[in-house]
């Protein structure tokens, strides 16, 4: 799928699907779901949204299903409420939503998690996501990183160049 087709093939948002529920991690709405493994007790996976944000069914599903492996999953609102909407969003849309205000939030959450007693965390990210999860992977306070569909991922975020709102990609 082309970062075109992303953009205009939009999920029907639905706060009420899946399993788990909000609750507040790090200062942020988050959707959790665990189904605990006592030998996974204490691994939470951060799952990181593509443009339309935590609300999106699939994404729900699917922490879902990887909660039912026995871990902890929490899908924070990095979004903060603003998902994108091609029927009324703005044409800054993307620059109002920098992928390096998600990734301080996102440390702000893991910090949120190990104070729980987690004591292993990994994150995925989808498209929007996996510019905030390429940056997560240089930190010592997770242990592993997926980036998924990494539409807004270039060359210099895997070398490890500070993340730049005015560097990135345009749609």
């Amino acid at each position: 799928m082309s970062i075109t087709q992303c953009w205009t093939n939009p999920p029907t948002l639905n706060p009420s699907s899946g399993l788990g529920h909000v609750q507040n991690l790090g200062g942020l709405p988050s959707y959790v779901v665990s189904f605990p493994d006592p030998t996974l007790a204490m691994v939470a996976i951060i799952l990181v949204s593509d443009v339309y944000g935590f609300e999106a069914p699939n994404l729900r599903k699917l922490a879902d299903k990887v909660a039912a492996a026995g871990f902890f999953v929490a899908v924070p609102d990095f979004l903060k409420g603003d998902p994108y909407n091609p029927e009324n969003s703005k044409p800054t849309w993307l620059k109002d939503h920098c992928p390096e205000e998600g990734f301080e939030n996102a440390k702000v959450v893991i910090q949120d998690l190990k104070s729980r007693g987690f004591s292993a965390i990994g994150a995925a990210g989808f498209c929007w996501g996996g510019k905030v999860v390429a940056e997560l992977a240089k930190l010592n306070s997770i242990q592993a990183t997926m980036i998924l569909h990494p539409s807004f991922v270039t060359v210099d975020d895997i070398k490890g160049t500070p993340p730049s709102c005015s560097s990135e990609i345009s749609s």
